[in-house]
């Protein structure tokens, strides 16, 4: 049975043993309430020695007694917002499953999981009814006892208000009602924080300056992308959608940022990481482009005349692709599954925490436009180059060129706008018209690699390869119109 998800949102409260609960039947919206449900809940918590999970406010656990008895992993989305993944229970009852453990594997790495607090909850829950017996929310009257380890056993109780088919208006008017009965506002997000206490790892709560140096603007738009890597990793796992583009797009926006940042980062170490960076978004790579060209291409040949497509067209290519595609998943994943990625987290959260900084660091409002002046340079004169190409295949390849440094331009004009405002945003979106446009150019070389490719194979079987041929003619069409278009809009670009 594959996993399931739910977009948790609720609020919870602590409430002495001698309050009674008030009647939530009042509440607006609310036509009824059923009749209570009794519940005695087992829940055994995981995580690493260092409670790596639980510093990410991520949570690990397995839960019996309920109606949703599982593995549960939640991960924060929101204040008062969490992403639930339930995974049915399985046989395994001391260690965690390795299909979960991977959907943590950002966090844990290669370190062993163990219980760390076991939590029994006798829970009464009361379902909220609008007027056609839909339940609305779920209230629960938890009483709760954590044991830490083998440490003495904490008792409490709390109400939790969940939303199941309910708006946040009703979470609020709950929340009022519960206060005015005697409830406060939990101390905690959640049992496990509250069971753990000040056992967490404090994180570093670092924020940019008002005056910043240019080290500081490094390492907030640094630090926005390991960020971004950290809440992509698991959704690549899980294949959610784009999930591998955006991962890749943080990958390259880090790499962009340790190129155009030397002056002030280490540039030995900025190199190494860049180097790591590079091959990690290359295992992300394949099958994120048989992606797009599986819908580029269904779209293509549908718009061709049906007397024109000789053949099985589509299916060849879709057939092509998707097994791109899988290979290049199962590629991404093992990445993801490797000690050197893991490597490379702990170099990334080093990076973050103590950066490299050398001698050439000044204040920001100083320096950021000489590190723009130098990628708009690099800019110019990869143009420059595409230019006095002499060959298509050549300027292709500099044009590709060209794209790369509007890339690094746009992602230092934008890590550049807390110092210089609108007048950074405007160079990263001058800089990213230039890259869209190279974009459509770089995808019609690579579309035309593939179709050659496809007829040859055709051709071999003895096929018909007449509609690859006109694919191939249109995708050079493309590219040229892309190519003539950048060199009409350059003149008129102020860099």
């Amino acid at each position: 049975m594959p996993p399931t998800e739910q977009l948790e949102i609720e609020t919870k409260y602590d409430v002495d043993d001698s309050v009674i609960l008030p009647a939530l039947h009042e509440l607006p919206g609310v036509a009824s309430v059923a009749q209570p449900v009794e519940l005695d809940l087992e829940a055994v918590y995981y995580d690493t020695a260092d409670l790596d999970l639980a510093a990410n406010k991520v949570t690990l656990r397995r839960r019996t007694g309920g109606e949703d008895d599982g593995w549960h992993v939640k991960f924060p989305v929101s204040s008062g917002e969490r992403l639930e993944v339930h995974y049915p229970l399985g046989r395994s009852v001391r260690s965690v499953p390795i299909a979960i453990v991977r959907t943590v594997r950002v966090h844990v790495r290669d370190h062993a999981l163990v219980p760390v607090v076991t939590l029994q909850t006798r829970r009464i829950v009361h379902r909220l009814l609008d007027a056609d017996g839909a339940v609305l929310a779920e209230v629960a009257d938890d009483n709760v006892t954590a044991t830490v380890g083998d440490g003495e056993p904490e008792s409490w109780r709390e109400w939790e208000v969940e939303l199941v088919g309910g708006d946040k208006l009703l979470l609020e008017d709950a929340g009022e009602l519960l206060k005015s009965a005697g409830a406060r506002p939990a101390g905690g997000p959640s049992k496990l924080a509250r069971a753990l206490g000040n056992r967490v790892p404090s994180s570093v709560d670092w924020t940019l300056p008002k005056k910043p140096r240019t080290s500081d603007l490094f390492r907030a738009y640094a630090g926005a992308q390991v960020q971004a890597i950290r809440e992509r990793d698991p959704e690549v796992r899980r294949d959610v959608p784009d999930s591998i583009h955006k991962f890749r797009v943080a990958t390259r926006r880090l790499r962009s940022a340790l190129a155009t940042y030397r002056p002030v980062i280490d540039r030995s170490v900025g190199d190494e990481i860049r180097a790591e960076l590079k091959w990690l978004a290359g295992e992300l790579g394949v099958a994120r482009d048989a992606e797009v060209q599986r819908e580029h291409f269904a779209a293509e040949v549908a718009e061709q005349p049906v007397e024109l497509v000789m053949g099985r067209v589509a299916g060849r290519i879709d057939d092509h692709l998707r097994r791109v595609y899988k290979d290049g998943r199962a590629g991404a994943l093992a990445a993801l599954e490797s000690e050197r990625y893991f490597r490379l987290l702990d170099t990334l959260d080093e990076l973050i925490a103590k950066p490299p900084v050398t001698g050439d660091d000044r204040k920001a409002s100083k320096q950021i436009g000489e590190l723009l002046d130098h990628d708009r340079k690099r800019m110019r004169k990869a143009v420059k180059r595409s230019q006095a190409a002499e060959t298509v295949a050549e300027q292709d390849h500099e044009l590709h060129e060209v794209r790369k440094a509007a890339k690094r331009l746009r992602y230092a004009a934008e890590s550049a706008v807390p110092v210089l405002g609108e007048e950074a945003s405007a160079l990263a979106a001058r800089a990213e018209e230039v890259q869209e446009i190279l974009g459509e150019h770089q995808d019609s070389v690579v579309s035309r690699d593939l179709l050659h490719q496809l007829a040859l194979e055709v051709f071999a079987d003895g096929g018909n390869p007449f509609t690859f041929g006109r694919l191939h003619a249109t995708e050079e069409a493309r590219g040229n119109t892309s190519r003539e278009s950048f060199y009409k809009l350059w003149p008129t670009l102020k860099f």
